[in-house]
């Protein structure tokens, strides 16, 4: 699918250079700098051929949950339906949400093909959130441009939404969601990503 495609070059292109120094804080820079930082360090470790496929997939999974706000994501995602479900619901969505983005983007570092980043701009996006735009060189075909939405807090910056060639992952992934919540409600998702990640619910949401 062309739009994971340019998500997951998004993606490769940032969160590797978080392996050294995971959770960068706010006090040591902007936002800008941060991703930056990711993106340096990302060209060396996925150029690496001293680690297996294997455990970098078992890095990029330790990456996305220090560097990806995945909790805020995982509600941003559902939307209005957010608001309507129950406790168990919520708990057992966010569970299966987080895995199911964590084996999506973990089990395909192997479309890595010598992308690098560069820095292009900085904006504020509200009280706590910031939004740095970048170009992505590839080796082949021209340049994608992405943007990263920063959020502050707890002193610390965390991702909360990458936008490549205008595509959002949020959106992109709220519309997906949404589709199947009106056809078989938020049980429904709820079961669809649990056969993706070949798990069984361990709570019984109530309808």
């Amino acid at each position: 699918m062309v739009i994971r495609r340019l998500l997951l070059i998004g993606f490769l292109s940032v969160a590797f250079g978080s392996l050294a120094t995971p959770g960068h804080t706010a006090a040591e820079g902007s936002a800008a700098a941060f991703i930056r930082d990711l993106g340096a360090r990302a060209v060396s470790v996925l150029q690496s051929s001293g680690n297996s496929l294997e455990a970098r997939e078992a890095q990029f999974r330790d990456i996305l949950i220090s560097d990806f706000d995945i909790p805020l994501i995982s509600k941003i995602v559902l939307g209005r339906n957010w608001k309507t479900a129950t406790p168990e619901q919520r708990s057992e969505y966010q569970r299966v949400f987080g895995e199911y983005i964590l084996r999506t983007y973990s089990s395909r570092l192997g479309g890595y093909a010598g992308e690098t980043l560069q820095v292009v701009s900085e904006r504020p996006a509200g009280k706590r959130h910031v939004v740095v735009g970048t170009l992505i060189e590839r080796p082949a075909g021209p340049p994608i441009k992405a943007e990263w939405r920063v959020r502050t807090g707890g002193g610390r910056f965390r991702i909360v939404d990458v936008v490549v060639e205008g595509i959002s992952m949020v959106i992109t992934q709220r519309s997906e969601f949404a589709a199947v919540i009106q056809r078989n409600g938020l049980d429904g998702l709820i079961h669809v990503l649990c056969v993706r990640i070949d798990k069984e619910p361990t709570v019984a949401s109530a309808s």
